[in-house]
């Protein structure tokens, strides 16, 4: 199966403006009738489309436009450039509301009550706060304690779930290690 350029009519519109290519090539490359092409031609199709340069999106390169172009049976191939999609969500913050910014303490307490093996760092990047105010509402010192609420942050949209249990996991396996360095240190002895 061959595939369409993005954007064909975009694209047919510059081939026309652009190029030497016959009406056949340009409409077999887009996906278009040749009547089509005719009228892109004439100006009676695609008013108002601007014409988009496939040459730039990486769909043909110059030389396969110059040798189509001398050649008005050989066909033009689409370029398969394979396409790398970087996952950037670890590297972007979340925005929270500054109506949601009131509820960070609250979210760290909920943590330190129901996940108690997180360190203070791990509670204070989830929900991003301070380390001093973490261990301040772990030791009962915040402030504001007495007016917290313990509220679970992932159904207020402070994190996801996966967030949750990663930090969890990394908590238990530093725990793990804790306890084996430990039984280490006392075989030694």
């Amino acid at each position: 199966m061959t595939k369409a350029p993005l954007m064909p009519m975009a694209t047919a519109v510059w081939l026309v403006e652009n190029t030497s290519l016959s009406f056949k090539q340009i409409a077999e490359f887009c996906k278009l009738h040749e009547v089509e092409i005719q009228g892109i031609a004439d100006g009676e199709v695609a008013k108002g489309i601007v014409g988009y340069n496939p040459i730039i999106s990486g769909q043909l390169t110059k030389e396969e436009i110059s040798l189509s172009s001398q050649d008005e049976n050989r066909p033009l191939n689409i370029t398969n450039v394979e396409v790398e999609i970087k996952n950037n969500e670890n590297k972007t913050k979340r925005y929270i509301p500054l109506s949601k910014r009131q509820d960070k303490p609250d979210s760290a307490l909920w943590l330190v009550k129901n996940h108690q093996i997180l360190k203070d760092s791990q509670v204070a990047k989830l929900v991003g706060i301070t380390k001093n105010s973490v261990t301040s509402i772990r030791n009962k010192s915040y402030w504001n304690y007495n007016n917290l609420n313990a509220k679970d942050p992932v159904a207020m949209g402070m994190f996801t779930q996966k967030d949750l249990v990663n930090a969890i996991e990394k908590a238990e396996r530093r725990i793990l290690k804790e306890k084996k360095d430990k039984e280490k240190n006392q075989n030694k002895q």
